[in-house]
């Protein structure tokens, strides 16, 4: 609730203050009214303010989870439900994972506006979440795992538009109920073999009235046809990585990389709900793989919510698998979507000035990958969001990282 306390001293702690800066060991961090005051080997605090001991963590920026969706039953009633049940539930999905942000990309308006107004006010503790509403869709392109699950007689309101025009009033709907991205699917899986395409001047329409309002446009792509559609529409993140890898070639990625478009891996998502063959995921990592290697910008995300398996252990495995390291990771959880979302200088850091939010994890995840998926506490904007003596996931083998 709103009462939760804003200023903290946090002690003892090992501190990375952003990716690419040495290690401050032993550290403290300094946070008045939810901002960081100050970050040094010791810091100047009155006794009366609150001490978290971080004693045998390390402390990094809080994450962001820039792919969520807040579709199951346990969300329908986000507007009235206690706010003791909804933190239960905000904190099993995301700030026990150390989520200090979430972006929506599609949910029911009359269930995530709701939350995130109640987050907002400080009547829930947890993450800032960015909202994308009702995405849009190709005609006729209600994907097949959506499909069964909406009742037939609201299909029809589902935004499907058939023109350049529609799909401008649509985006504009959105952003009248205070959407804050816009979701397109450039490419819809309709059957499980079969994308139909948006038609580009739609996704133009759609995207070009998105960026009118300074709003970021993310895409559901899924084949060539899809990506170049994104592409050529001004997309700027991709929700996934093509899941049909056929024609997505080099030229192609350096094309996506010249327009800054960036990329959400989802790598567990594709492994977890369609197939570990690798014959399926190989590819998949091959064009994360060129991605990176072309300087394409990477962005952390789950798709939890449409994916029920809340851990995180198996995204942090899988793009180290594919050839990330701890730095990487790191700002994909960080600095990335942080500076690109929220347009503050410094986001995403540990710096005097920007909003305190941090994890303390068990471990340092340069030495163990593993070390990022167990929080032992996630602080948004000063107010401790979830605390947990021991993280939320079990120790498992380290995995070494390429850097110390």
């Amino acid at each position: 609730m709103s009462d939760h306390p804003r200023t903290l001293v946090i002690e003892h702690a090992k501190i990375r203050t952003s990716p690419d800066t040495p290690l401050i060991d032993p550290g403290a961090i300094l946070v008045q009214e939810g901002q960081i005051v100050e970050v040094g080997g010791h810091v100047d605090a009155p006794s009366t303010v609150p001490v978290v001991d971080a004693r045998g963590g390390v402390v990094v920026a809080g994450f962001w989870n820039s792919h969520v969706h807040f579709t199951e039953p346990r969300w329908r009633s986000a507007k009235t439900q206690r706010h003791e049940e909804l933190e239960r539930s905000l904190a099993d999905m995301l700030t026990s994972r150390g989520f200090t942000s979430a972006v929506d990309l599609g949910s029911d308006p009359r269930v995530v506006f709701p939350l995130r107004r109640r987050v907002a006010t400080g009547e829930l503790l947890g993450p800032d979440l960015y909202v994308g509403g009702t995405g849009l869709f190709p005609p006729h392109g209600i994907p097949y795992y959506l499909r069964d699950s909406i009742p037939w007689y609201v299909r029809w309101l589902v935004p499907q538009p058939r023109t350049p025009g529609a799909a401008t009033r649509y985006v504009a709907q959105n952003q009248a109920r205070g959407s804050d991205v816009l979701k397109l699917f450039t490419g819809s899986y309709v059957e499980r073999r079969k994308v139909v395409p948006m038609p580009a001047p739609i996704a133009r329409a759609a995207a070009s009235a998105a960026h009118a309002r300074g709003q970021l446009v993310f895409a559901h792509s899924s084949n060539l046809e899809g990506t170049i559609i994104a592409r050529d529409a001004g997309v700027d993140v991709l929700a996934h990585a093509p899941s049909d890898t056929e024609g997505v070639d080099r030229p192609l990625l350096q094309s996506l990389v010249g327009s800054r478009m960036a990329m959400i891996p989802t790598l567990k998502m594709f492994g977890t709900t369609v197939t570990r063959n690798p014959a399926y995921l190989g590819p998949i990592y091959d064009v994360l793989r060129g991605f990176r290697d072309l300087g394409g910008e990477l962005w952390f995300g789950t798709d939890v919510g449409y994916m029920t398996d809340y851990s995180t252990e198996g995204e942090f495995e899988a793009l180290h698998e594919a050839g990330l390291d701890a730095r990487e990771i790191l700002r994909m959880l960080t600095i990335t979507p942080a500076r690109r979302i929220s347009r503050v200088p410094n986001a995403g850091s540990i710096t005097p000035g920007v909003a305190a939010d941090l994890v303390i994890l068990e471990g340092d995840p340069f030495e163990d990958i593993g070390a990022f998926a167990r929080v032992r506490t996630t602080i948004g904007r000063g107010r401790v969001l979830w605390s947990g003596s021991e993280g939320t996931s079990r120790s498992r083998p380290a995995v070494p990282s390429s850097e110390k």
